[in-house]
């Protein structure tokens, strides 16, 4: 990892996870950093500073609020105040991605100071109270943010503020074409953070989910794992996640047949069972609610266009 503020990533303050304390450095508005992974930060978190969040290079899974997607080279997102969220590129066992990730993290509420003296900052206003539920940007709009932030760290001082505020200005923008919103407004309303020995315990499950769904783990397994009881256990999912464990182990699993179906050949029998389905109706049914369509149809389409998956 690089830090813009000559910090070491064994220091004391990097090794909060769950609830990310962030240190910006003094004399800047923001901190701009760009992250290997994995590291001790890549894990479920939230965190008061309102963060831009840019993938430089690699795919996998990611979790914002109650929603789970798909990521790509380029995906941009910003992430509201306290809205929990990760990005997890599977199955890298013991190899690092360098350089994976570039974050802006920065205060809300010195924007709205400073806007009582500069009152164009105002107009920022909108775009921070989007960003609650989580804004991903594409097109364009991804492109020249991706640009913009990767010259962030040539500079520093009001050079990297200028920059930033150009970073805002055009995210804040931009047409509805080029942007949407990720998490619920349900879990945005219904979400408390947790203490942060329940969030060290949901991280554990969360991995243990990740590096198992295909297996078709129980709930009651995944609890005793993690040292709680199922009820307790499924509480707290649910108020952290925003989905049951249930409709969270079955997002995977439509997700990895989604990709399977678009970037491999695999028969969809196999694409079943690689998925975690037990046998081939229960695939059929539950994909089609999930998509609006069968396997096959989903990867007949794929080949006419893109799809998301």
């Amino acid at each position: 990892m690089d830090a813009v503020d000559g910090s070491n990533p064994n220091d004391e303050w990097l090794r909060s996870a769950y609830f990310e304390h962030v240190t910006i450095p003094p004399g800047e508005t923001c901190l701009w950093r760009i992250d290997d992974y994995p590291w001790r930060r890549t894990v479920w978190n939230y965190h008061p500073e309102l963060e831009i969040h840019l993938i430089r290079y690699s795919s996998g899974i990611v979790y914002v609020g109650d929603y789970i997607g798909e990521f790509q080279p380029g995906q941009l997102v910003l992430v509201g105040s306290n809205l929990p969220h990760n990005w997890i590129t599977p199955s890298t066992g013991n190899r690092v991605l360098p350089k994976r990730d570039i974050v802006v993290q920065f205060r809300e509420e010195t924007i709205s100071q400073a806007a009582r003296h500069l009152p164009e900052l105002a107009q920022l206003e909108r775009l921070f109270q989007r960003a609650t539920l989580g804004i991903e940007f594409f097109g364009a709009v991804a492109r020249d943010g991706a640009r913009i932030m990767n010259t962030m760290g040539e500079t520093s001082g009001i050079g990297r503020l200028t920059r930033l505020l150009d970073l805002l200005t055009l995210l804040g923008s931009c047409e509805e074409s080029e942007q949407r919103s990720l998490a619920t407004k349900e879990f945005r309303e219904d979400f408390t953070p947790g203490k942060t020995d329940e969030l060290a315990a949901l991280d554990e499950a969360l991995e243990f989910i990740r590096n198992n769904y295909q297996s078709s783990p129980r709930m009651a397994t995944v609890a005793q794992y993690v040292g709680l009881s199922e009820s307790a256990f499924s509480r707290l999912f649910k108020s952290q996640t925003g989905s049951t464990f249930t409709d969270h182990v079955s997002s995977l699993r439509i997700w990895t047949a989604r990709k399977l179906l678009v970037d491999s050949e695999m028969p969809i029998t196999d694409i079943c069972f690689r998925s975690g389905y037990q046998n081939i109706s229960n695939f059929n049914r539950r994909f089609l609610a999930a998509v609006g369509m069968t396997p096959s149809q989903y990867r007949r389409a794929a080949r006419k266009r893109s799809l998301p998956h």
